[in-house]
């Protein structure tokens, strides 16, 4: 993931920017692009909040699991509202790091929302983590888990 992110930085829910390398180190990403709006984000988000929490505050050790936004807002004050009123304590690409729109172009995104899991390398492990977890909720961590090639403790 360093090397997809190499150069930006992130930003935390509460604002704080963040070097890639250190958060994303070792884990499996799932790049969430998403708009608050969008109805169709504003269904699937509190679900991908629900999965994101069990996954970290709930297992034992944590799953090795980030997920960073992409936003897809009109402006930066709807993408802080969108993320402080409805998402988990994950991370976001800045609004104005043009970046983003690289992202876009880069994994194909043609309607959102998305959620495009990847391994370390930026490789995707599939482009359905928003159908995947509507379907088979957390267990589906286990098959990205097994394609992903990370050093992992997770059980």
């Amino acid at each position: 993931m360093v090397d997809v992110f190499s150069g930006h930085l992130l930003v935390s829910k509460d604002g704080r920017s963040v070097d890639p390398e250190e958060v994303l180190q070792n884990k499996i990403v799932g790049l969430y692009f998403s708009a608050g709006w969008c109805s169709p984000c504003r269904d699937f988000t509190p679900i991908l909040c629900d999965f994101y929490t069990e996954l970290l505050e709930e297992t034992d050790p944590p799953a090795p699991f980030e997920i960073v936004f992409i936003s897809s807002d009109h402006s930066a004050e709807e993408m802080v509202g969108y993320m402080r009123a409805m998402h988990g304590d994950w991370l976001a690409l800045p609004f104005h790091d043009p970046y983003r729109h690289d992202l876009k172009k880069k994994y194909n995104i043609t309607v959102i929302p998305k959620l495009v899991i990847v391994k370390q390398t930026g490789e995707v492990i599939t482009d359905k983590g928003r159908k995947q977890i509507r379907d088979k909720g957390i267990s589906c961590f286990r098959n990205w888990l097994e394609s992903a090639d990370i050093f992992q403790n997770f059980s």
